[in-house]
Parts: structure tokens; sequence; C-alpha cells
């Protein structure tokens, strides 16, 4: 089985209440980790599109990710706009999680499908989206493109996890997706949307791709089963 689950946002320091969203995260790591235990097996996998912990430095996501390491299945875990711990794919490694891999311009195989992955960046009809932004998303459009031409050629089925939608705020489909389109994506997983911002969801087959937002809050703290 593939499952797959958003913005953890795990706070080993408890600094970080995520209740300010809703009553709804209330102990929401203990909620999450409870419901991954029911429903995932050891030999099956998770993917985590981002914002994985509140962590600022990575030897202390260290004791986040550890956590994420012992829960049942393999992880594919691709960065968030919040993982100011992320560090190069080497920094990564050396941490020795034997269960989590970290996509960095790359991919990873899982039988016969494909992963691969970016943190992508704010749409650009967005109020957020300023003049150097544009630097940002085409940085992000490249890692992108880097991880769809690390894939063997021999592979059918691939799925991106993205942390930002690959969409406008009108629901269109923007670059991300065309990048995606270019190398014959089947699946695409995002997050980053919670509370009022879940009305810029975008799911279904589009354009011949099928989307999943899977934004913890989203999917009620549960790994929505994939594949």
């Amino acid at each position: 089985m593939i499952y797959a689950i958003g913005d953890l946002h795990l706070d080993f320091s408890k600094e970080k209440p995520m209740d300010i969203f809703g009553e709804n995260w209330k102990e929401h790591e203990k909620r999450i980790f409870s419901n991954w235990r029911e429903v995932v097996n050891d030999d099956d996998l998770v993917l985590i599109p981002g914002d994985i912990s509140w962590a600022l430095k990575l030897k202390e996501a260290f004791f986040d990710l550890k956590k994420i390491d012992k829960l049942p299945g393999v992880k594919v875990i691709s960065k968030g706009n919040h993982d100011y711990w992320w560090e190069t794919k080497s920094k990564l490694n050396s941490l020795e999680l034997n269960s989590i891999h970290f996509l960095h311009n790359d991919s990873y195989n899982y039988k016969d499908i494909s992963i691969t992955g970016t943190r992508g960046w704010t749409s650009k009809d967005s109020d957020e989206f300023k003049s150097h932004d544009e630097k940002v998303f085409n940085r992000e459009l490249n890692r992108l493109r880097l991880s769809l031409q690390s894939v063997d050629k021999n592979i059918e089925k691939i799925i991106v996890i993205i942390h930002y939608p690959p969409f406008n705020l009108d629901g269109t489909p923007n670059e991300f997706v065309e990048v995606m389109k270019e190398f014959n994506v089947s699946t695409c997983l995002y997050g980053h949307l919670h509370s009022e911002g879940h009305k810029y969801a975008v799911e279904g087959n589009i354009e011949g791709i099928d989307f999943f937002c899977v934004a913890c809050d989203y999917i009620n703290f549960k790994p929505l089963k994939i594949y």
C-alpha cells in the first residue's frame, strides 16, 4: 500500500501549539501517530510532502525525525516552507534514519513506482507573491524537473509530492503542473493548506494527473491510502 500525509508540524520543544488553527489540532501529534499505527504496515510506503518539524536546526529536527523513523512503513519526505532545518542530502543521510528517504533533486523507487518532488512555491496570483519570489518559483520548477529527469526510463508510474498546491488561487493548474505533464506524471500529492485555506484545495483527475490534498487536518490526521 502507498499512503500519504503532509504537514505533521511536529515540535519536540512543545513551543509551537498548532491549535491556533482550530480545536481539531489539539494533541494532533498523538492522533497522527495513533492513526498511522492503525493503518500502516512495515512494508507500506508513506509519502510526506513537507512541513515535518518546527525545528530550526537539523540536530533539533532529529528528535522529530526519529519519531517518524520508528513508525511503521518506509517514508519518503520532501521539503516544506517551514522545514528550516533541511540541509544537504549528505547531511540528511548522515542521520542514519533507517526508514526515511529524503527527496533532494532526485527520486526514489518503490516497486514499479517512482517518487519525485520538491517544495514548490506560492502561486503567482497570490497577494504574497512579490518580485523576488519569481526567482524562487523558477528555482523550484527546475528542482522538480531535475527530480523527474532522474527517473528510470522503464518506470511507467510517477508520483510527485510537492508541498505547495500546484494551482493558482482560481484553481487553474500552474507551471508546476506543466512540468509534470512533460514527464507523464500519474499522481500529485500536496499539502500546505490549513483551516480556511482548505477552500483552495483542488482534487481529482486534471489534465491526466490525479491530484490529492494530503495536509493532515484536511484528511483528519490519518494517512490517506493512495494506491
